[in-house]
């Protein structure tokens, strides 16, 4: 079937834009935005992502604002379209790999306004995302990182929250991933997260010296996944990640951090030390409609008929726990974390803003440092 971008000169195989190169029903294409006040009360995250072969397009918005999460998920029928809006959510790439317009539409959503979304600086890959499990591919995904600043609103309640120039960060990632759309299907005896451990910190940052990605990741004795760029503002020199290395400081009794140092090692042999503090509540990412998110869960990319609209308020105010509008209480595993950093990079220091993910399943693993006081 023809659409819109059959008319644009760069097809690169001999068929057309309505299908992809793989059958393989998770292949997803997907954006992502993270945008923070200074003062930690405000936290935003604006989704959308593509399933061709699942027919679906989804999106979603949250905003916490002093520890409420204000919820906003949709999801429709692809049906061939190749345009970026989804229920009363739309984005639109103004310039590529630079500038964004978002419009969240009022109507039966708890949020609605308007952002303006430009980079400060150039976006760049991470290393290709590739895993096998019992011989089959179970993850052939790229994605790409991008710091920048957002400008415009957003309304809960009728208060309008005004984004001024405040920090964000984005990612765009497409291909073939776990979770997306159908249960994995079971191809042998599989081994838990919980019984093998396993650790995911993924930190986007900038200072008034440098921004950039560091995303480090192990399951067990597994071989970790490393990749992590950094990018010099003065003169726009970059240098790629070759170790990571972290020490948490964790909320009592949870898994969920308020403090963590981290050491990446570079190309070139130098060395960043950073400190990264905990600023406001993290979002928990269901909401959002990740990791089994939406009220069936089924998480992303799972089809709901022609459309589908949810919207709910929690209140994540504990570090740890999410506590829904019947006073139900859930640990959220998968949570995003506004932080404030510390940065000494080859001896030379400097302050900044960032979004981290820590995720911690199963036993401890050995290569997680401790800070005193935990265990």
């Amino acid at each position: 079937m023809l659409t819109a971008l059959d008319d644009t000169l760069w097809h690169q195989l001999p068929t057309t834009f309505d299908h992809v190169w793989t059958s393989d029903p998770r292949f997803f294409d997907r954006y992502w935005f993270a945008i923070y006040s200074g003062d930690g009360r405000v936290a935003i995250q604006i989704t959308m992502g593509a399933y061709r072969n699942m027919n679906v397009l989804d999106a979603g918005a949250v905003m916490i604002v002093d520890g409420k999460q204000y919820n906003l998920r949709v999801s429709r029928s692809l049906n061939g379209s190749v345009e970026t809006v989804c229920g009363p959510v739309r984005i639109t790439p103004i310039e590529a790999l630079k500038s964004f317009e978002i419009i969240i539409e009022p109507g039966e959503g708890l949020l609605h306004g308007k952002i303006n979304w430009e980079c400060v600086e150039p976006a760049r890959e991470e290393h290709p995302h590739y895993t096998r499990l019992q011989g089959r591919t179970v993850e052939d995904y790229r994605r790409f990182d991008q710091i920048g600043l957002a400008n415009g609103f957003l309304e809960i309640e009728g208060e309008r929250i005004q984004i001024d120039s405040w920090w964000s960060c984005r990612d765009h990632s497409w291909g073939v991933r776990r979770g997306m759309g159908i249960p994995e299907p079971i191809t042998g005896p599989k081994v838990t997260l919980a019984e093998k451990g396993h650790i995911m910190s993924f930190l986007f940052f900038s200072t008034t010296m440098m921004s950039g990605h560091l995303l480090f990741q192990r399951r067990g004795d597994d071989e970790p996944y490393t990749t992590g760029v950094i990018t010099r503002r003065d003169n726009g020199e970059f240098n790629h990640a070759t170790n990571i290395a972290l020490e948490v400081d964790l909320y009592e009794g949870t898994r969920r951090f308020r403090s963590a140092d981290i050491v990446a090692t570079f190309e070139d042999g130098k060395k960043l030390n950073m400190t990264v503090d905990a600023q406001g509540a993290s979002v928990a990412m269901q909401g959002l409609g990740y990791s089994g998110g939406y009220n069936d869960g089924r998480g992303l990319g799972a089809w709901r008929g022609e459309t589908c609209l949810e919207s709910d308020v929690w209140d994540v105010s504990d570090p740890a726990k999410v506590i829904y509008p019947d006073g139900a209480e859930k640990v959220h595993w998968h949570r995003i974390q506004p932080v404030s950093l510390n940065a000494d990079y080859d001896g030379e220091t400097s302050t900044g803003t960032g979004s981290m993910t820590l995720t911690i399943a199963g036993k401890l693993p050995e290569h997680l440092g401790m800070k005193s006081g935990n265990e």
